[in-house]
């Protein structure tokens, strides 16, 4: 493949810190690379010198002729007076670009429900992202850099994204460098993987979960003396390697390698054992919604809803943008008033809340982050052992220097971390986590998670990081905008589904429209399904037959879950009986998951 961009021993500094120190890297037609490393690092530098527009202290760049390049940055750099077309398509006629299927594809895909015609200058800062992403696609340029594009992008968005950057940029001579947190990104449009580390850009073959095995392997040959480093990414490793069989059959991942460096590695999390701790903590009573109503400016977002937490539920809450999850989420905190219906919270339970705004720092501006940490508390026990407020806050990435640093001299990652050490030092039993991947680089989200892994509680997440989902939580629920809570018994893979249906229904329902009005229905959409097959009025009938039966069955599953969860809350102290319980109920829990996929089978028919 023909090189696109060399780089020879190219050097940089920063102030007093070597960002790029004797670098040597290039790019081929073909490569689709993904950069990673800890924030603060040079990630960002390194795209803007690959881009040309930083100079570089010493080495040579060099580029092949006629290279076209474009970069996505976290700058808005869009006229704030073009329209949403202009802005995206810019001087085509209207004939090539509604003509062309890969920019209808693109429009659809990044911007769906926009008009066209708007004024960028209102938009919000998410919305003028997607805008910026979709013009760089739509240019379609030989080399593409992208700055965090899954930044402002919910799971959907980021799925299609992934797809369509590892299946549409087929042109030869392409390639692609991105730089990115979110690993399920990474590991689905990644051939290779970079990773900036004092000032060294370390190269590995694969996305993120070769990168992962490399790296595991790289510290046991070279005998790693930093043992609780070299810990936790064979436990990441652990748990790529017996997760989903998509994750696990990549590309040049080493399965033999892998299932050596690992035999020893227990799970991450002893479920059992967590549940025990996190009963004896709360009691059977967590938190309860029941029959509740959430109606916000006019709007209903959650319809007569029961959902009763239990202690030691791992739930990560996925939906489209302002389907209300947030808003679920202040609910269940007891901070958003319910328009009907009554919240029921345990006697015991001491709630911690991690919002998407770091506002609760301003009081501790002035201090020192150990301060700050401090403040709350000295020591924590976290798996069932006790952590000075110094060891975890290092565990998150602030060293021993960086724990003296004022606390409004630190980034917005740090802030993010240095919010997440807070509430954990107050030894909540329930924690609530609005998108806590915001601002976070790969590493810490590792030790997060590694550190919640021990944690003993009632945990809900709202993420669009579906590998951070899958990874922390052991359910997945959703909101799809019409005020109820489907649990997602297939995860996200069930939920990206059934928008997948509901979008193609919503498309032939637009195409039945624009036939009615003799419109070409053709230039609504790329790609969309052919008209649902009629069902006929005997097959209605069976239909909804099944749906009450299922019904039936499924409420009857479920008064038999809450029993055994109440029995599971009874035998806290008896681990062997606690552990007879935990059998029966995954039975129950799988034959609850039969019933849901039969249910929305036989619903199918009726949407």
């Amino acid at each position: 493949m023909v090189n696109l961009v060399s780089a020879e021993k190219i050097s940089l500094a920063l102030g007093t810190q070597q960002l790029l120190d004797d670098v040597s890297l290039g790019i081929s037609g073909g490569d689709r690379i993904g950069i990673v490393g800890r924030n603060g690092g040079g990630k960002s530098t390194l795209l803007k010198v690959l881009a040309g527009v930083h100079a570089v202290d010493g080495g040579r760049l060099t580029r092949t002729n006629g290279l076209t390049l474009g970069m996505l940055t976290q700058t808005d750099t869009i006229p704030p007076e073009s329209t949403v077309l202009d802005a995206v398509v810019g001087d085509r006629a209207e004939h090539e670009w509604a003509g062309d299927a890969r920019i209808r594809d693109v429009i659809n895909g990044l911007i769906p429900g926009m008009e066209l015609s708007d004024v960028v200058g209102p938009k919000s800062g998410g919305e003028r992202r997607r805008i910026a992403l979709a013009r760089l696609l739509v240019d379609d340029p030989d080399l593409l850099l992208l700055d965090e594009p899954t930044n402002h992008l919910d799971v959907e968005g980021v799925q299609w994204l992934a797809t369509f950057l590892a299946t549409r940029r087929n042109r030869p001579g392409t390639a692609l460098v991105t730089i990115t947190h979110d690993r399920w990104f990474l590991d689905a449009t990644s051939t290779n993987t970079w990773e900036v580390i004092d000032g060294r850009v370390e190269q590995y073959e694969g996305g993120y979960a070769a990168f992962v095995l490399a790296k595991a392997e790289r510290a046991r040959i070279a005998a790693v003396t930093e043992e609780r480093r070299q810990n936790l990414l064979r436990k990441e490793l652990a748990w790529l390697q017996r997760g989903a069989p998509a994750r696990t059959s990549k590309p040049k991942f080493r399965i033999d390698a892998a299932n050596e460096l690992i035999k020893n590695e227990p799970d991450p999390r002893n479920d059992v054992e967590l549940v025990r701790f996190a009963t004896t903590r709360l009691g059977k009573d967590v938190v309860d919604l029941i029959d509740a109503s959430i109606t916000v400016g006019g709007r209903e977002l959650l319809a007569k809803q029961t959902w009763r937490l239990a202690p030691g539920e791992r739930t990560g809450i996925v939906g489209v943008n302002g389907a209300g999850k947030s808003t679920l989420l202040r609910a269940i905190a007891g901070q958003q008033e319910l328009s009907a219906g009554k919240r029921k919270e345990g006697k015991t339970v001491k709630i911690a809340y991690l919002t998407q705004e770091v506002r609760e720092l301003d009081a501790v501006e002035g201090w020192r982050v150990i301060e700050a940490i401090t403040d709350v508390a000295s020591y924590i026990v976290l798996d069932g052992k006790e952590t000075s407020a110094s060891q975890l806050a290092k565990r998150l990435g602030f060293s021993g220097g960086r724990q003296q640093s004022r606390v409004s001299e630190l980034s917005g990652g740090e802030r993010r971390r240095l919010q997440f050490l807070r509430l954990l030092m107050a030894e909540p039993n329930v924690l609530l986590l609005d998108e806590p991947t915001n601002d976070l680089d790969i590493e810490t989200l590792t030790s997060m998670e590694d550190v919640l892994d021990g944690w003993a509680g009632t945990l809900l997440v709202v993420s669009h990081d579906r590998y951070l989902l899958e990874r922390m939580c052991d359910r997945q629920v959703a909101l799809l905008g019409d005020g109820k809570i489907l649990d997602l018994v297939g995860g996200v893979e069930q939920y990206l589904e059934l928008r997948k249906h509901h979008l193609e229904a919503q498309a032939a329902f637009e195409r039945q429209g624009a036939a009615a009005k003799g419109v070409d229905a053709t230039s609504l959409a790329e790609g969309d399904a052919a008209p649902t097959r009629q069902v006929s009025a005997a097959e209605e009938r069976e239909a909804r037959k099944t749906v009450a039966r299922l019904e039936r069955q499924l409420a009857k599953v479920a008064d038999r879950e809450a029993k055994l969860h109440d029995e599971l809350a009874a035998a806290a102290s008896d681990y062997g009986k606690a552990a007879e319980i935990n059998v029966k109920l995954q039975a129950v829990l799988e034959e609850k998951e039969g019933l849901e996929l039969e249910w929305l089978e036989a619903a199918e028919l009726l949407s």
